[in-house]
């Protein structure tokens, strides 16, 4: 199989995965240690892609087995049971009989449907059918850790997109179900992680809820930007095309080193020249609006339905603003509203995930393409 230069919008692993070092080896040990693990980071920086780089690590150990579920599609508490079952189910089987063999033995009652793709040597689906009807929270939640015990193995459930558990309806009482029993577990253990920030510091970091001190904390920040450099000037040779450190580096501060933009930039860029070709600072000009270009539809949407005054604050923060919005200057220029209004303001947009607090309490924008777009497009 051919390896591509850059990826971006999907996890990357072997050639396209870079850096990490020292939080893979922090996950890794965690995963054979069954210390629970709570990685939070906003979105595009490599939550996912370390996941599954640390779950192929390990597939060649034989006492370990990491489980990946996305619950990101599940919108109620019987659709995350149903996710998890499926997921460890044919995570832990090494053929479709071996998990219909495990959905007998620790599931019954199940009314199991598999769908297979037409393509040669492609993943099937399942789903299982379980309702409060059939099965108890308790039972599912279980599930992985009876497997465990009749294998005698070490099972490592990895949940992406945890942030979801804080919108299911009743959400609290769900997320107590799950503390209750996973707690106890001694065969089981659990990486959960997602990518608002809000929402994840919510369920893990507030001392009256569920999750508080369930596991290891890792904040995942930003690849360092010499790694970023090392990569792109390697990535432009092997297609025999060529970079300069230093254009390399300004490629990665234009998108402030989120490593999806970081891949996407460098790919734009790479796609304008030809063999031989060494990349110069006006085709990066041109790269840095063809991402502008990819990403617009998609920034359209977040605002569409925003308030003219929630408009008028991401205006703020992006010229600049960071503190101190009840300033009359800042909302006189800005056209904030009263003073009262700030503290709405705020919250609602935190909870779009389109504005985060950092520091002692500075506003900026989660996502730095989107910065650039509201000043070069917005503003």
């Amino acid at each position: 199989m051919e390896r591509k230069s850059f990826i971006f919008g999907t996890a990357v692993s072997d050639y396209n995965f870079i850096g990490r070092e020292t939080e893979t080896a922090r996950l890794k040990a965690n995963f054979l240690e069954g210390i629970n693990t709570i990685l939070i980071s906003p979105r595009r920086i490599g939550k996912t892609s370390l996941v599954k780089h640390v779950k192929k690590g390990l597939e060649s150990n034989p006492n370990v087995i990491v489980v990946y579920l996305d619950m990101f599609a599940c919108k109620t508490e019987y659709e995350f049971y149903n996710a998890l079952a499926a997921a460890v189910l044919k995570q832990t089987a090494s053929h479709v009989d071996k998990w219909m063999e495990y959905a007998k033995e620790f599931l019954v009652r199940l009314t199991p449907k598999i769908t297979f793709s037409p393509e040669a040597n492609s993943d099937f689906s399942l789903s299982l059918g379980i309702t409060p009807r059939t099965h108890s929270p308790e039972e599912v939640l279980s599930l992985a850790e009876e497997i465990a015990r009749k294998r005698d193995k070490h099972i490592v459930v990895c949940i992406d997109e945890f942030q979801q558990m804080g919108e299911l309806p009743d959400s609290l009482t769900v997320q107590k179900k799950l503390r209750s029993i996973w707690q106890h577990q001694q065969r089981t253990s659990y990486c959960l992680f997602g990518s608002k920030q809000h929402l994840m510091s919510s369920i893990f970091q507030r001392r009256n809820m569920p999750f508080y001190q369930f596991g290891d904390m890792i904040f995942l920040g930003k690849i360092a930007t010499s790694d970023w450099v090392q990569y792109i000037v390697k990535h432009f040779e092997d297609r025999n095309r060529s970079i300069s450190d230093e254009l390399a580096q300004q490629l990665c501060g234009l998108v402030d080193n989120y490593s999806s933009y970081v891949q996407q930039l460098a790919w734009l860029l790479f796609s304008r020249l030809n063999e031989g070709e060494t990349a110069i600072a006006a085709q990066l000009n041109m790269a840095m609006n063809d991402l502008l270009d990819a990403n617009e539809a998609l920034f359209m949407q977040q605002i569409e339905s925003l308030s003219a005054y929630q408009m008028n604050f991401l205006r703020a923060v992006a010229a600049g603003h960071h503190i101190a919005f009840g300033d009359k200057a800042i909302r006189d220029d800005f056209n904030l509203g009263s003073p009262s209004n700030i503290t709405r303001l705020k919250d609602a947009l935190i909870k779009k995930d389109l504005i985060e607090v950092r520091g002692r309490g500075e506003i900026y924008l989660t996502d730095p393409v989107f910065q650039l777009w509201m000043n070069h497009r917005m503003i």
